[in-house]
């Protein structure tokens, strides 16, 4: 495995990787001396930066191993996790597979990948898409109710946080910001996985870097009740079901119990779900859940690498990367 573009997404991957026994990092890539670049020598990363980058990274006390191509040359497959990524005909060249995230477009690939949707649409393919933070959420908790009673219609409201934790150059800081196109993207997105899904999506930025915040309601093909619903997701992976009768209201309390899980930077890798605040009305359901905008895409880097490159079928594989990552069901 080689990572290029060791940032938020980046430096995730690395480490998941590292926890996995089937795959290795041969190397992580990045342009600028920041601190996850010291963070990645510490923790005995080869580090590769492109050529007009290297000078700049010694000088700062960077050791660097070769360029960006010397690292693709080592590689079976390669996270690409940098901003709009101008790698692609590069990754052609070199013949390497490649893995790009939800903020490149579908087209950049062909396939855009959720693990629990579509895991046997990336078996052996050369260019993956894994998806948005957002429309990951979306896919974790809507397709079990696909797959288990059907879906006629989604309508959902994206509360999206301004920034990530260590970002101070977004906004808004002192108001909420609609996003006045309709749908939003998480619509369209999700459909690049479940083309079949009815979704409609809007969205609305707020001042906080915590987490994002989804409104959901579904139009169901037969009428079920609460309990039901909540035993349909209970047997689906990477979605943890809380309630606020064990303190946790918010997604500050979220994520106050996630850091109490010891993992790497205090992720959440799971979907949470409020099972009080799961509501049946005849065939319409209405639930919130929140997304941990920095890490819930992670095992589904790790489960594209092993669809991939056909290593192991989707049942074996999540469960491979659930154990190794320590995801969990409840408290």
């Amino acid at each position: 495995m080689a990572i290029n573009g060791y940032g938020t997404i980046g430096k995730r991957v690395a480490d998941a990787v590292s926890m996995q026994d089937d795959m290795e990092v041969i190397g992580v890539a990045k342009r600028s001396p920041t601190f996850e670049a010291f963070m990645a020598m510490e923790k005995g990363y080869p580090f590769y930066a492109p050529a007009e980058s290297i000078h700049g990274l010694e000088s700062a006390g960077i050791k660097v191993e070769g360029t960006v191509e010397e690292m693709l040359e080592r590689a079976d497959i390669v996270v690409d996790a940098t901003s709009k990524s101008p790698y692609l005909d590069v990754y052609d060249k070199f013949g390497i597979k490649a893995i790009w995230q939800g903020g490149e477009k579908h087209e950049i690939a062909g396939t855009s990948f959720s693990s629990i949707a579509n895991y046997e649409e990336a078996w052996g393919k050369d260019r993956v898409r894994v998806v948005s933070c957002n429309t990951t959420g979306l896919i974790r908790t809507l397709y079990p109710l696909h797959k288990e009673i059907g879906i006629d219609n989604v309508l959902a409201v994206m509360v999206r946080r301004a920034a990530d934790p260590g970002d101070s150059k977004k906004g808004p800081i002192n108001a909420i910001e609609p996003v006045l196109k309709v749908p939003s993207h998480h619509g369209p997105d999700v459909q690049s996985v479940m083309p079949y899904l009815n979704i409609q999506t809007t969205a609305v930025k707020v001042p906080t870097t915590i987490m994002h915040m989804h409104s959901v309601v579904v139009k169901l093909k037969k009428e079920i009740d609460e309990d039901s619903v909540l035993d349909i997701w209970s047997k689906y992976p990477r979605i943890i079901l809380l309630s606020s009768a064990n303190g946790i209201k918010s997604t500050a309390q979220i994520m106050e119990m996630a850091r109490g899980f010891g993992r790497p930077y205090s992720d959440l890798y799971e979907i949470a779900v409020w099972k009080d605040g799961v509501h049946v009305v005849g065939d319409t359901l209405y639930y919130y859940q929140a997304i941990h905008q920095e890490s819930d895409v992670i095992p589904e880097n790790i489960d594209a690498i092993r669809s991939m490159t056909e290593m192991m079928p989707k049942e074996e594989s999540m469960e491979k990367t659930d154990k190794a990552l320590g995801i969990r069901k409840t408290l």
